[in-house]
């Protein structure tokens, strides 16, 4: 092989490295424009039905973290709650948190595993971290929220159900939560 074909082949195996590099940011950044759209399309929903095929779209965009092995470990953390495996969800999750201390889904995961587990503290941890990394996650603030009302603040709590509804006006448990509590603090 000439000097040339070296330089060549060099030259399209840097090119292929950026390219499986950059596709994954490409990706990401195509989901989160999605997901803006997404939640538009969500706060001007005008049935449940219709809001439930977006929210769907939406936690599949949330639960790709651009990683194939992350994404392994959120789903075997979600699968270890649904069998009531507290622990191993705690550990799947931390592991994917570990990993990309960035992706929100993990920690709203998480808190789920925390709570189910009697840990409230890092329950409400984890949710806030969620909520920072992903501002508009509705399923989250619920839950931030049945934690609220469970400590006493029910006002906290009625200001974050309120929030649910206007990302997701659709959510008939938000609704039902926040006419609920804003009656019992009249």
């Amino acid at each position: 092989m000439g000097v040339r074909a070296a330089l060549v082949q060099c030259a399209v195996a840097s090119v292929a490295a950026w390219l499986s590099l950059a596709a994954p940011a490409a990706a990401q950044a195509d989901d989160a424009a999605r997901e803006a759209e997404l939640l538009v399309q969500l706060r001007e929903a005008e049935t449940p039905q219709a809001a439930a095929l977006i929210e769907a779209e939406i936690a599949a965009i949330w639960s790709r973290s651009g990683s194939a092995a992350i994404d392994l470990l959120l789903r075997r953390g979600r699968d270890a709650l649904e069998a009531g495996d507290r622990q191993a969800a705690i550990e799947h999750l931390t592991a994917a948190i570990d990993h990309d201390p960035s992706f929100a889904e993990p920690y709203a995961a998480r808190a789920i595993a925390y709570y189910m587990a009697g840990e409230v503290g890092p329950a409400v941890d984890d949710l806030r971290q969620a909520l920072v990394l992903n501002p508009s996650h509705w399923p989250a603030m619920k839950g931030f929220a049945s934690i609220l009302e469970e400590i006493g603040r029910e006002e906290d709590a009625l200001e974050v159900w309120r929030r649910v509804t206007e990302i997701n006006p659709q959510d008939a448990e938000a609704e039902a939560e926040a006419a609920r509590l804003a009656l019992a603090l009249e």
